[in-house]
């Protein structure tokens, strides 16, 4: 079966999606795909009135539904059945992804989908055996921790994994017995909503699921501060945490869970295996052309090693060839729109004229669309643009150490602490370092994550606060009562 399509031939969902339907609102920003720059679509902007609807067709949901009282069983049974819709509809999933995204569609229906109905099966399972707890008190007395679910999320996902990342906030809120107002990017919306529209024919009541659409000033802002909402969940830039922590504290206290940005070091010592390491490295960067959070942008070695490594890696950058996400072989991914590439290319070039070194790479790719080249930069000091901020592409800074002290302090950011990598056959300092690494998860001898959902996600410092993924996820949508009974 082959997935390559002519991206003019989709038809896209129309309007955001509310209480089970689809609500037409006035088309007021383009879509392009970054693969060719055309303009593809248009979306609208909800405003606080489209978004106080949406709210209401939750709440109203949750009422008639009772979804949260539901015996646990039914809403496992309604997840698993959303899975595998999920799966089944993987080919008009990916194609709506991939038109609008940096993610071809090839990788969208093998990897992306299939894990996303992992993850809402793997969230299913907590419906029924997470509860709450009884707590040791005086004989005459009964004492017990009663978890219930907040009632509304608000969720703003970002556009770089728009499938996962819808499931990321949607599974462990609804298999809490929550509804969710979620807001995808306005740059790739329309996955998404057809993911909300596969939940309705799954089983799950309508208005437990509901899309709008929109950018962050106007809709995000209304999402984030409206009273009607229990809880807020987002992932994104870590500025655009801070002005939702802000818009919470200004409108009324909530809860919140913030995955934000990322600078991760990948460390690599003298003793470790070369070749693992520079698999791990390239992985570590350039698969979506380096836009997702936990990219390995800082890439710190032994300087035993660093002329061999840096060698490795400058040949497995110079390797990848775009093309759209549409074809029918993968190519390497574009930047999703050309101001980010130009962002993009102004950090690099900033890079440079303040003594770094391209390695190889730093310049967009002769092709029509956002591609931009793997870029290695080596001879960076600790003040260095590419060093200090988050860049989102394809883009790595190299630097070496002689101690592993010396090694650790360029590893530790002053601002983000998202992920780590560390690379070494020595045991001890594997444990060592793993302690103090600043960072909320460390990969050693590896780096991404797995298919293994039961390890949280979330970082230290400006990286968030709260956890994605995980039993963590789970608790995260629920808040707990105590309970101290006479009898």
């Amino acid at each position: 079966m082959t997935l390559a399509f002519d991206p003019l031939s989709l038809t896209l969902p129309a309007g955001h999606f509310i209480d089970g339907a689809y609500v037409e609102d006035e088309a007021r920003l383009e879509v392009r795909a970054p693969s060719s720059g055309r303009v593809i679509g248009h979306v609208p902007v909800a405003d606080a009135v489209m978004v106080d609807r949406a709210v209401a067709a939750a709440r109203r949901a949750l009422a008639v539904s009772g979804w949260a009282t539901l015996h646990p069983r039914d809403r496992l049974r309604a997840l698993h059945a959303w899975a595998d819709l999920i799966e089944a509809e993987a080919p008009a999933l990916a194609r709506l992804e991939a038109v609008c995204s940096s993610r071809p569609v090839a990788h969208v229906a093998a990897g992306d989908v299939p894990v996303t109905a992992e993850q809402i099966r793997f969230f299913a399972e907590f419906a029924d055996k997470e509860g709450g707890d009884l707590v040791p008190t005086g004989a005459g007395s009964l004492g017990f921790i009663a978890a219930e679910p907040y009632g509304v999320v608000g969720a703003i996902a970002p556009w770089n994994f728009p499938i996962s990342m819808a499931g990321w906030k949607l599974a462990p809120a609804l298999a809490a017995g929550n509804a969710v107002v979620l807001k995808p990017s306005e740059m790739t919306p329309w996955s998404t909503l057809y993911m909300a529209e596969l939940s309705v024919r799954a089983g799950i009541p309508a208005g437990l699921v509901n899309v709008i659409l929109g950018d962050g000033p106007v809709t995000g802002a209304a999402i984030t501060g409206h009273p009607g909402i229990d809880k807020v969940s987002f992932t994104g830039s870590t500025r655009a945490g801070a002005a939702i922590m802000e818009n919470i504290a200004r409108t009324g206290i909530k809860p919140m869970t913030l995955e934000l940005g990322g600078k991760s070091p990948m460390l690599v010592f003298d003793d470790a295996d070369i070749d693992l390491a520079a698999t791990c490295l390239e992985r570590g960067i350039l698969p979506n052309a380096g836009q997702f959070c936990i990219a390995g942008s800082r890439i710190i070695v032994q300087r035993g090693i660093a002329d061999a490594l840096a060698a490795r890696l400058a040949d497995r950058f110079a390797r990848p060839h775009p093309a759209p996400t549409w074809a029918e072989s993968p190519g390497f991914s574009p930047i999703i729109s050309d101001p980010q590439l130009r962002r993009i290319d102004g950090i690099v070039q900033a890079a440079r004229a303040q003594g770094g070194e391209i390695l190889c790479g730093g310049t967009r790719f002769d092709h029509e669309g956002s591609f931009y080249r793997p870029t290695l930069i080596g001879g960076v000091s600790a003040d260095n643009p590419a060093v200090t901020e988050e860049i989102f592409g394809p883009v790595a800074t190299f630097q070496t150490f002689d101690t592993e002290e010396e090694g650790l302090a360029l590893a530790q950011h002053p601002t983000y602490g998202l992920c780590a990598g560390l690379f070494t056959r020595d045991l001890s300092r594997a444990l060592r370092l793993t302690r103090r690494l600043e960072a909320g998860t460390v990969w050693v001898n590896r780096y991404g994550r797995s298919r293994d959902h039961i390890l949280p996600t979330g970082g230290w410092k400006a990286s968030g606060l709260g956890k994605d993924l995980g039993r963590e996820a789970f608790a995260a949508n629920r808040r707990t009562k105590s309970v101290l009974i006479d009898i």
